[in-house]
């Protein structure tokens, strides 16, 4: 009865009051307290009468030699449970609030992803439209090709990059679609070159990983100049890795294409962090004449 005592008071009060909240020398004193009056109550049980023993114990002879009190066995008894529930409960409790930690971690992890993911949407659109303001000034007949190829894109943004991982299939797709849309606005084609290596489309991949690079190759390579100009992308896949290479020239003068400016690389660094934490490799090498990007993904976690 002692124990049952002892240990739901470490349980509902001494450990989430005092121990759990740091306050260990109030946890002593109570704790030490309570063992004491669960020994005390325990030795007064034991040493009550029993009826059915002849003779009573109160009236056997004391064994001969010193021994400690019933009083201290008990103490030391209850405080040996004491300790090893304290230990249990402790580990319990170290469990319970990292299992806490990590949940809280993820969803604060969740929340930043869809933040980043937030601002490329809006800057998508935003020069998606720019693009087709520009096509409907040049040739008018072609606007409504590009929004065609504009409303797959946007099908695939609401509907499909809102999960953590999307087809490779739709994700080039998409890289098609807007490459396709920037290119209508010339007659002539631009130096743009696509290499595909993909041993299955199916692999799973994080939305919007790939097309910020593209878009950043578009913006600083002075592509509509033409002249030195080049763009070029490999996609290479199997089932275990992507390998994503861009390279694309630069303009002996640096110059804003507008004055809204791009996403940055630094999204894309932050969401690869979250996503693929220790199973990417991101390289940039910049020359006075080129940018190349090589990003390795390894899908396998």
């Amino acid at each position: 009865m002692a124990q049952v005592f002892l240990l739901a008071t470490l349980v509902y009060y001494t450990a989430p009051a005092l121990l759990f909240k740091k306050r260990y020398m109030y946890f002593v004193v109570v704790s030490v307290l309570v063992i004491i009056l669960a020994a005390f109550v325990s030795s007064l049980d034991y040493m009550a009468p029993d009826m059915h023993r002849d003779p009573p114990m109160r009236f056997r002879k004391p064994p001969q030699g010193r021994i400690p009190s019933r009083l201290f066995i008990h103490f030391l008894i209850l405080a040996l449970s004491y300790i090893l529930a304290t230990f249990l409960e402790t580990f319990v409790f170290a469990q319970k609030k990292e299992e806490e930690t990590i949940k809280n971690k993820n969803e604060k992890l969740q929340t930043e992803l869809k933040f980043l993911k937030s601002q490329i949407n809006p800057h998508f659109l935003f020069n998606s439209l720019n693009n087709i303001y520009a096509l409907s000034v040049i040739d008018s007949g072609k606007t409504q090709e590009s929004i065609a190829y504009l409303s797959d894109m946007l099908r695939y943004v609401l509907y499909e990059c809102e999960r953590p991982l999307v087809p490779l299939e739709k994700e080039l797709a998409y890289i098609e679609n807007y490459l396709k849309l920037f290119s209508l606005k010339s007659s002539d084609p631009y130096p743009i070159t696509v290499a595909l290596e993909i041993v299955s489309k199916t692999v799973l991949v994080a939305p919007m990983l790939f097309i910020p690079f593209i878009e950043n190759a578009l913006k600083h390579s002075n592509i509509e100049k033409r002249g030195h100009s080049y763009i070029a992308v490999k996609i290479k896949s199997d089932e275990t890795k992507i390998h994503f290479e861009i390279e694309n020239s630069l303009p002996k003068t640096a110059y804003v294409k507008d004055a809204v400016g791009g996403i940055g690389i630094e999204n894309v660094e932050r969401r690869l962090l979250i996503q693929y934490p220790g199973r990417h490799k991101l390289v940039i090498n910049q020359t006075a004449k080129s940018y190349k990007v090589n990003l390795n993904i390894d899908l396998h976690e």
